[in-house]
């Protein structure tokens, strides 16, 4: 799985750090053990940071999840989303999201989100349960 690259969309992140037991957890653990190569982009780190603390189950302080962010600009490849605009994506801050998975030409962007997995015809985009199935466990 290692030779896999994927673009981790931010409540795949957060769900992951928030559940640690559930399948985004599973995920993001395949990143930090060195299973999986992922690629972010700032926009996605910045994201994750401001849903986080709003989590419930989330157990970290403000400033633990900044330095979390911090050490997965270390572990992470972090590309700058490309500008390419999809008309197809209602949501605009969705773009940048998109845009990451085209600028790291990742195998995969794994995300819950609705809007980004409606495009799954033209772009390999996955939920955490379709990626686990196929590659995980």
């Amino acid at each position: 799985m290692a030779d896999i690259r994927v673009v981790l969309d931010a409540n795949v992140l957060v769900s992951g750090l928030a559940y640690p037991t559930g399948i985004p957890g599973q995920v993001v653990d395949a990143w930090l053990t060195g299973s999986l190569s992922v690629a972010l982009s700032h926009y996605i780190l910045d994201e994750m940071v401001r849903v986080l603390p709003r989590v419930p189950a989330n157990r970290r302080t403000q400033q633990e999840i900044r330095e979390l962010a911090d050490s997965f600009l270390g572990l992470a490849q972090i590309v700058i989303p490309d500008s390419e605009i999809e008309s197809a994506l209602r949501d605009p801050k969705d773009q940048l999201v998109l845009g990451t998975l085209r600028a790291s030409r990742a195998n995969y962007l794994i995300t819950g989100d609705k809007d980004l997995l409606a495009l799954s015809e033209r772009y390999p985009v996955v939920t955490p349960a379709m990626f686990w199935a196929k590659h995980g466990g």
